[in-house]
């Protein structure tokens, strides 16, 4: 069985395209060949910033004859039908069998295809899967039509077999015709050379310096790097993606370390790291005793006569002059923090819109600032620092560096806020209110940080939940998800207890300010100046608001109040647009129908932004093994909106359910629940006024009452403490008389007092199994 070696050779590859190529080589190649019919033992695929390569070990000879039957039409079809079942099956009608069936005589066609040789298929599938590779971005070169990420400069594939005989497979893909030869490195190979099998290809690779594995370079990188920097007394910055990202860089790494100019040692480490990594690639090599960046190391594709001196003065010039810019928008910015403070900084978020329905980012901030003022006791945060800190939270967004260095945000924040001599909690605020961004972010736990965080992510969610710019399907542009997830980790990730109704209602008049006052405006314009035209509407409206000058500022009192300073032009347009749409909100007879929509949808669209925030609760939970339908028992609970409640509720369920216990009283709960909703429908009652010892016959059932008045004091006891677990105990205790009860005891009995009176007990069983969660919801 012979094994298969491919390269495809080019121009540089871009690193980040280069594993998924690898992958989509291997993927698509290896597949295609067993759709032919061959097997193979095994595939592994390599990249290098210049080639592509797949080794196929084990690869059958060739694909094995087949032998097909197809049913054709009956022997006395129309003669236009019995000739296109024969060129569809590529045979004559001499070739055909007729057999007797129950409706007549049909025609049969046995089709016998031979094998054809590995050569042969992988020729024709790589010819396809090269005119049609799916590549990010490809280009054509010359008069070809062939598409490449870059100019493809040959091919090398070949068919070794047990005996080391070689095989070059006959390919030709636009004038590129496959052979057994490759070449090394652009600079330190000489010419083309040719292989025999992958271990010789990958042994003269090295040779021609070249490594093949990208791990390996990879791990020699971060070796070699790591070495280099201890025996300076000094440590390298951990940075995976950029690690991964040099070493599609390079096909021979070659590690240097240089200094960094003593006159930008100053600069913040994550400025100096970030300018280094985003235009240079280089890594950051830090003083473990100061924690500053002195010295970087960059990675060269080629060896020199003099050990990378020249390389290492080249990229220091470049480097001087990047951390010039940074050194001057850090200088910069730090003289408009002393001038003019931090809210000063960010005096032109007032000009950059958020939103075009949510106002500015200025208007945001006002929004989170007084939502922050709000949660700050529920979190143990100080309300005056928390509110500080949301008014100067997402002012470095207005700074030079940030502009230069959008990862940044938050981060120069804290810089700039301790620069300005703000409280080490509003500092903290400035960087840690974004978090967390992604499962593996860190979840702040400073109070002041925590109350911003969640007043930003709420925010988020109401103020595009009020615009009805909703998640759908796979679409999430502006990463809702993110935030509601953000809003959940928040809360437990602290062991928060917020009243989540009370937060997102306190939220949505906010957000709905502006747009309450000019739909209430409107509204009085509608019944007031039906017949008018909408220049008179938007004069009218002027004079209601008192804005004689168009630039005053006129304040409404809707819950939070509102601010609206607008042009003349801009009230125009807003009267008319809104008249507009309140105008054909009537019913057949003119009449309006809802003079306070917008106000009015505040409760349903508070209650659906919460249903949001728990199917987001149910896959961060799932994670954690607890079934969906658990969840679904507790959120049937009251007090669903405090999450941290909610969680410990369905834990402590998840935990009792995997249990003998659990398992047993959930049978007994759903058989009692079954037996007597039948029983209500049945008889038309409801059997809830409480059962009565002293119509008991048996032990089992005079055992099940007792137990019954032992587990409901105990049940409402930890339920009231919020002892889930123990209310979980209590409820265990309740498996072995309910077991009892149902072996022993008919429950529709003849007597009629009896059976009401087992009825009741059966809801005596169910109301007290309820207290802990919606056991109904739970399946199996």
């Amino acid at each position: 069985m012979p094994d298969l070696l491919i390269e495809l050779f080019s121009e540089e590859i871009p690193a980040r395209m280069q594993s998924k190529a690898a992958d989509d080589l291997r993927a698509r190649l290896t597949e295609a060949l067993v759709e032919a019919g061959l097997t193979y033992a095994g595939a592994a695929a390599f990249s290098t910033p210049r080639r592509l390569a797949l080794t196929v070990q084990g690869l059958s000879g060739q694909s094995p004859t087949t032998r097909e039957e197809r049913k054709g039409p009956r022997v006395d079809a129309p003669e236009q039908a019995i000739e296109g079942f024969l060129r569809g099956a590529g045979l004559t009608r001499d070739d055909l069998e007729i057999r007797d069936e129950k409706k007549g005589q049909v025609y049969f066609a046995t089709i016998t295809k031979p094998g054809r040789a590995a050569a042969e298929i992988v020729s024709e599938e790589l010819d396809k899967i090269i005119r049609n590779f799916p590549w990010p971005k490809s280009m054509r070169w010359g008069a070809g039509s062939l598409r490449w990420v870059r100019p493809l400069h040959s091919i090398l594939c070949i068919l070794t077999d047990e005996a080391g005989e070689v095989t070059v497979v006959d390919l030709d893909v636009d004038g590129i015709r496959a052979g057994n030869t490759t070449e090394g490195h652009r600079f330190m190979a000489a010419g083309r050379f040719a292989v025999s099998s992958f271990d010789d290809y990958r042994t003269k690779l090295r040779r021609a310096h070249v490594i093949l594995e990208a791990e390996e370079r990879a791990a020699h990188i971060w070796q070699e790097a790591s070495n280099q920097a201890f025996a300076s007394g000094l440590e390298l910055v951990e940075d995976p993606s950029l690690l991964a990202e040099v070493a599609g860089l390079v096909e021979w790494p070659v590690v240097l370390m240089g200094r960094i100019d003593d006159a930008f040692l100053g600069l913040p480490p994550e400025v100096l790291q970030t300018s280094m990594r985003e235009h240079q690639k280089f890594f950051s090599v830090k003083n473990p005793k100061t924690g500053r960046i002195e010295r970087f190391v960059t990675v060269a594709n080629v060896e020199t006569a003099d050990q990378g001196v020249t390389i290492l003065a080249g990229n220091q010039k470049v480097l001087a002059a990047r951390l010039s810019d940074a050194k001057f928008f850090w200088e910069n910015d730090l003289r408009t923090v002393q001038a003019e403070g931090l809210e000063g900084m960010g005096a032109g978020l007032a000009h950059v819109t958020f939103h075009n329905k949510l106002g500015s980012q200025a208007d945001r901030i006002a929004r989170i600032a007084a939502l922050a003022r709000e949660i700050a006791p529920h979190v143990g945060a100080d309300a005056d620092l928390a509110e500080q800190a949301a008014r100067v939270a997402k002012a470095d967004l207005q700074s030079a560096m940030v502009g230069e260095f959008p990862e940044l945000q938050g981060l120069m924040g804290r810089y700039y806020a301790a620069e300005a001599g703000l409280a080490p909690e509003v500092a903290a605020a400035c960087q840690e209110h974004y978090s967390p961004l992604g499962p593996g972010d860190a979840v702040p736990s400073a109070p002041v940080s925590v109350a911003v965080a969640l007043a930003d992510k709420i925010d988020t969610l109401t103020g595009f939940w009020a615009i009805d710019e909703k998640p759908t399907g796979s679409k999430d542009p502006y990463a809702l998800r993110r935030a509601a997830l953000g809003v959940i980790r928040l809360v437990l990730g602290n062991g928060l207890r917020l009243p989540f109704i009370q937060n997102l209602k306190l939220s949505f008049p906010s957000v709905f300010a502006d747009i309450a006052v000019l739909e209430q405006l409107a509204y009085l314009s509608f019944y007031e100046l039906d017949q008018f035209d909408e220049k008179t509407i938007a004069e009218e409206w002027l004079k209601f608001v008192r804005s004689p000058t168009y630039e005053e500022v006129a304040e409404r009192g809707f819950d939070h109040g509102a601010t609206i300073k607008l042009t003349r032009s801009e009230c125009f347009n807003l009267i008319a647009e809104h008249h507009i749409a309140w105008k054909r909100d009537v019913d057949s007879s003119g009449n309006h129908l809802d003079d306070g929509a917008e106000m009015i949808s505040i409760p349903q669209k508070t209650n659906d932004l919460l249903s949001f925030l728990h199917d987001r609760l149910k896959v961060h939970l799932r994670d954690e093994g607890i079934r969906h339908d658990v969840i679904d028992a507790c959120l049937a609970m009251p007090g669903n909106d405090d999450l941290t409640l909610l969680v410990q509720r369905a834990r402590a369920l998840s935990d009792f359910l995997k249990t003998d216990d659990g398992e047993n009283l959930l049978q007994g709960f759903k058989r009692a629940n079954n037996i007597l909703t039948q029983a209500e429908e049945k008889d038309g009652v409801e059997y809830s006024y409480g059962a009565d010892v002293k119509f008991a016959e048996t032990d089992e059932e005079k055992a099940l009452f007792a137990a019954l008045a032992t587990a409901e004091p105990a049940i409402a006891s930890a339920l009231k403490s919020e002892d889930f677990a123990r209310a979980m105990g209590a409820m265990a205790a309740l498996r072995a008389p309910i077991d009892a009860f149902f072996t022993a005891v008919q429950v529709n009995a003849e007597s009629q007092v009896i059976r009401r009176n087992r009825l009741n007990l059966l809801s005596s069983i169910r109301n007290i199994c309820l207290q802990a969660a919606d056991l109904g919801r739970i399946e199996g």
